[in-house]
């Protein structure tokens, strides 16, 4: 499956990864100002206004440094009755693995300053909190550049992917190539963007 692309994909890669590197900087600058604590408000405005279906099985994240914090939402998700899992992150250019977690188990240090489970079961999610340091209201998604989530996403086309971010962390444009996937929703803040609309 192809991952919807932008306009950047006819620049050559080198031009590609320039931009996305500049962007980066000037993301992380917005971001440094911002309060983690804003993931309590994310969490109420998302479950007001685009909760995922009963029974889902929801790939959170753990946040890590200024990211906002996706724990109030984590804990209100299995309160609803949902199977959380999180993800294992393997070597680099392999799509990421899910494994079962529940609020209170442990967690093992990753690769990159993240926490993932130490132990669980794996399972396919069908619904994901995917973390990013920009977006737009296309859609277009800036990571940290190990390209997981765009592996992970394209081996699950009929999951939802809801983007998870500081309202402060939208760009008017995001740079992004044919393999990056474009997210349909941003939860922030402020409320949930229906992206591309």
């Amino acid at each position: 499956m192809v991952a919807p692309h932008s306009d950047d994909a006819n620049l050559c890669p080198e031009l590609l990864a320039g931009r996305k590197a500049e962007a980066r900087r000037a993301a992380l600058a917005r971001r440094a100002g911002c309060d983690p604590a804003l993931g309590a408000r994310l969490a109420e405005r998302l479950l007001a206004e685009a909760p995922p279906p009963a029974g889902a099985v929801i790939a959170g994240f753990w946040p890590m440094g200024q990211e906002i914090d996706t724990r109030p939402l984590l804990q209100a998700l299995e309160v609803r009755g949902h199977r959380l899992v999180l993800p294992v992150t393997p070597r680099r250019g392999q799509p990421l693995r899910f494994r079962r977690w529940a609020w209170g188990d442990p967690l093992a240090a990753g690769p990159m300053g993240t926490r993932q489970p130490a132990t669980g079961e794996e399972l396919a999610p069908d619904w994901l909190l995917v973390p990013l340091l920009a977006f737009d209201r296309a859609g277009r998604r800036l990571g940290y550049g190990g390209g997981y989530y765009d592996r992970t996403l394209a081996m699950l086309p009929h999951a939802v992917a809801m983007g998870c971010a500081y309202a402060a962390q939208e760009a008017v444009e995001v740079p992004a190539g044919p393999l990056d996937f474009r997210l349909r929703q941003v939860a922030t803040e402020q409320g949930v963007i229906a992206c591309g609309a």
